[in-house]
């Protein structure tokens, strides 16, 4: 063999041991990508219940790492530190309230707490508020767009997300009377469907198994159960008589009569945003399935969203065989109960001669 030969031959080993470190580099640079994405990935994607994560004063990056693992918003610590040492940011993540999600990637949880962006706001949701009553909350603090959380409430993929609501009417009002009443944590930023899950959330931890073996044992649905309650809820001014009212509403489905509840009345005049203080005869005859003038047993759905109390109280009614109600003439807010028509009557007018007394016309 030839000395060019040989020289020819060492030159293309040389060329092939050089691209082959080129294309191991290369890998090892692509896998280097890969890994930092995985790393950067959202820990649970379709996971968007907000968690109220507390970063304090002082806290170094190997502390806010663990406290984001911690709160199960990212799915490891050591990769969280390694990314945003990457990134060359842990010097500009700060302390403070921070509303996070497991579906937020660690560049969008990393960008939240770089900026400091803790526009945290309590809201508290009444009993009693309607799937409208809170979307105007929402819109008046600033945090929703009115019209885009309304069409978010008749999404029907929540039926597919929540099974108790596989029961509820078939209307676009199918979440009202789930939307529990509580007090929420969310951002100035919050989503719409973000607001509604915690609600549906919380609705679904209060409704437990106990309930769902006590409504069966009545023989009524989860749902008629939540209708019951919510009529409950409308009609009670004073705890103490939450489990009468229940006694009064399954007095009358029981014996046929109809309910004849004004509440349901209201509901539907909220429905055009026409409520009244006082009904008149003219109301009561409004064409509507929630009419319980109209039509025998429940409204065709929840007229509210009602708290725990009166579900309790629709779950273990009063035993009585009341079939009226109406308001005391003592003016306090409770409620005078009569089992006969006429005995109603004088119940009625003594409240409305003790209101007229007191200038309450």
């Amino acid at each position: 063999m030839s000395h060019k030969t040989k020289k020819k031959k060492k030159g293309s080993s040389a060329v092939k041991l050089i691209v082959l470190i080129i294309l191991l580099l290369a890998a090892l640079f692509a896998g280097s990508l890969v890994y930092i994405n995985s790393m950067g990935a959202a820990y649970k994607p379709k996971d968007d219940t907000i968690i109220q994560v507390d970063i304090p004063q002082g806290a170094t990056v190997d502390n806010i790492a663990d406290i984001l693992e911690k709160n199960k918003v990212i799915h490891s610590a050591a990769e969280f530190k390694i990314y945003v040492r990457l990134k060359n940011i842990t010097s500009q993540l700060q302390a403070g309230t921070y509303a996070l999600s497991a579906d937020m990637t660690a560049d969008e949880i990393a960008d939240t707490m770089a900026k400091g962006k803790t526009d945290m706001v309590t809201v508290s949701i009444p009993e009693g508020y309607t799937e409208f009553d809170i979307a105007d909350k929402f819109t008046e603090l600033g945090i929703v767009n009115q019209d885009k959380f309304e069409e978010a409430l008749k999404d029907s993929s929540w039926r597919d997300q929540y099974s108790f609501l596989k029961d509820a009417q078939k209307s676009d009002h199918f979440l009202e009377g789930y939307l529990f009443p509580s007090t929420y944590l969310v951002s100035n930023t919050e989503k719409p469907d973000q607001i509604i899950k915690q609600m549906l959330n919380k609705y679904k931890s209060v409704f437990t198994d106990e309930y769902r073996a006590r409504a069966k044992k009545l023989g009524y649905s989860e749902n008629q159960i939540i209708i019951i309650a919510s009529i409950i809820e409308k009609e009670c001014g004073a705890d103490k008589d939450r489990a009468k009212v229940a006694s009064v509403i399954y007095n009358r489905l029981d014996s046929g009569m109809k309910l004849q509840m004004d509440s349901t009345i209201q509901y539907i005049l909220g429905l055009s945003d026409s409520r009244k203080d006082e009904l008149t005869i003219k109301d009561t005859d409004l064409e509507s399935e929630y009419n319980t003038y109209k039509h025998k047993g429940l409204p065709a759905g929840p007229i509210c969203n009602p708290g725990e109390s009166s579900i309790k109280a629709a779950l273990y009614p009063a035993k009585t065989d009341y079939l009226y109600f109406v308001l005391s003439d003592k003016l306090d807010n409770t409620m005078e109960f009569s089992k006969s028509y006429s005995k109603f009557l004088k119940d009625k007018e003594a409240y409305y001669k003790a209101k007229k007394a007191a200038g309450n016309n």
